[in-house]
């Protein structure tokens, strides 16, 4: 494994958000679900494109606790621009579960 620095890790913004809207994205080249996150104040609502439709269905999604790494620049997905990259954890055959921050942490909070 490559080491990194501390400093490296307190360059990636990583928040907690709500998912607010979940739909699926048929465009998409993989299998994936088109997603608006509510991470607060300043940062505000942000879009995402996450290939995680083998463990969720958009009306899983709304309501739940995601982190996403908020300050990488936006990525045109087909015809989505993707703001966020939200994060996850491979099961055993590779489909992604989503990393939970859980209930209690307020949207916006930042990794420390």
């Amino acid at each position: 494994m490559k080491q990194t620095t501390f400093d490296t890790f307190l360059a990636v913004d990583i928040r907690a958000g709500t998912v607010v809207s979940a739909e699926e994205f048929p465009e998409a080249r993989k299998p994936a679900i088109k997603l608006q996150v509510d991470f607060g104040e300043p940062i505000g609502c942000r879009k995402s494109s996450a290939q995680i439709t083998e463990h969720y269905t958009p009306d899983q999604l709304v309501g739940r606790k995601v982190m996403a790494v908020v300050n990488f620049p936006p990525r045109q997905i087909g015809p989505f621009m993707s703001e966020v990259l939200v994060l996850g954890f491979p099961d055993e055959e590779g489909a992604i579960v989503l990393a939970d921050p859980g209930s209690g942490v307020p949207d916006g909070s930042r990794l420390a």
